[in-house]
């Protein structure tokens, strides 16, 4: 199966704490056989919102791994004794055979694509055409682009029903799903639509 991690080192970490847990995440891919496909830095940003202890900013981490899903129980064990790590996330994204799809799908949320040239505007405006934006534009929601989706959520932090998004109920499903994927990851605020920026 193909998974992918995402986690967050403490700003106040050093360079060399960082490289250790990446290599400690790495080390255990290999260790149980596996393949790291996507090994990112997706560098220093500010949270949305600040963290429950006061934190506004941490460097983020991102790999993606072809593997048994059972060493994911230890990548997360891992993550969760480690001091510098705030937050963290593993999701599963599909089969082996879905392997060349996934990894062109993967975009780093530091570079904008063309959907980043329509603005929220734009899209607003084809919801009240009664039209879905994300079938329209061959596209989906990804959690780690918050231009993705941050566009159905209102200044209130409340996500946008599909009676007011004209979102088909797939979509719908996956935009809820990736806003609160990226609330947990700090990209997006709980209590407005206001994103992470790169610092």
């Amino acid at each position: 199966m193909i998974y992918e991690t995402a986690y967050i080192v403490r700003r106040s970490a050093t360079a060399e704490e960082a490289q250790t847990l990446k290599e400690k995440v790495l080390e255990i891919i290999n260790a149980a056989g596996g393949e790291a496909l996507v090994n990112d830095d997706w560098g220093m940003r500010t949270f949305a919102q600040a963290g429950k202890k006061g934190e506004t900013a941490g460097h983020y981490f991102y790999i993606m791994y072809q593997c048994a899903g059972s060493i994911n129980d230890e990548i997360e064990r891992r993550l969760k004794l480690s001091e510098t790590v705030l937050k963290w996330l593993v999701i599963k994204l599909g089969s082996d055979s879905e392997k060349e799809k996934i990894m062109k799908a993967y975009k780093n949320p530091n570079h904008q694509g063309d959907e980043e040239q329509l603005n929220d505007k734009d899209k607003r405006l084809t919801s009240k055409k009664r039209s879905c934006w994300f079938s329209e534009h061959k596209t989906s929601p990804d959690w780690k682009n918050p231009n993705s989706y941050k566009w159905l959520v209102n200044e209130f932090g409340k996500i946008s029903p599909a009676r007011v998004t004209s979102l088909r109920p797939r979509f719908q499903r996956q935009a809820t799903t990736a806003i609160k994927r990226g609330r947990n990851m700090g990209l997006i605020s709980h209590i407005s639509n206001a994103t992470s920026q790169k610092i």
